[in-house]
């Protein structure tokens, strides 16, 4: 506790006699960068194979998104769909928290495929109508056995109290 404190009292005398630098911390401790903000989208061969060298890919597998304005840039289209889930636990990631590799490149909307959001990392076993069929005969059966059944009452059955003899005082509370 005692080194803490000794850093935040430094941290606080450096900044009161450079205000400056302060500054310049918070500004570099920012969550953007404009380097990593995607160049327009490559309309010559040439700025192809530039963006291709810039997100580490070959010139083959570079393929930029659409220009479409969304604002993607040259910024590469890669596979994407699979969850990050579906990758291997146990391979030597450069990045094991996020199962990444130093310079891969990620899908544009990556935030709909990180470990914390759902991802179906494989093809359904049946068809979406297979599914909705099931459904539908399950709920129809119990329908059919609701009206089936609706004349027929369901109740605890319960006889009247029984007592040895009709009109007769079986206990007193005198004393």
């Amino acid at each position: 506790m005692s080194a803490f404190v000794k850093t935040v009292c430094l941290a606080q005398k450096l900044c009161s006699a450079n205000p400056a630098l302060a500054r310049q911390a918070v500004r570099s401790m920012a969550g953007w960068n404009k380097d990593f903000k995607p160049a327009p989208y490559p309309k010559t061969e040439k700025e192809r194979l530039e963006a291709a060298k810039k997100y580490y890919l070959l010139p083959e597998e570079y393929r930029p998104y659409a220009d479409d304005g969304l604002g993607y840039g040259d910024y590469p289209k890669v596979g994407g769909g699979l969850g990050v889930e579906a990758k291997d636990n146990y391979y030597p990631w450069d990045y094991p928290e996020h199962k990444r590799n130093q310079h891969e490149p990620i899908s544009a909307d990556h935030d709909l495929y990180s470990e914390d959001r759902y991802s179906q990392a494989e093809q359904p076993r049946y068809q979406n109508s297979y599914y909705f069929l099931c459904f539908a005969g399950v709920m129809s059966g119990c329908l059919a056995l609701y009206y089936w059944l609706e004349d027929k009452k369901m109740y605890r059955p319960v006889a009247a109290k029984q007592y040895p003899a009709d009109g007769v005082k079986h206990y007193t509370f005198e004393k």
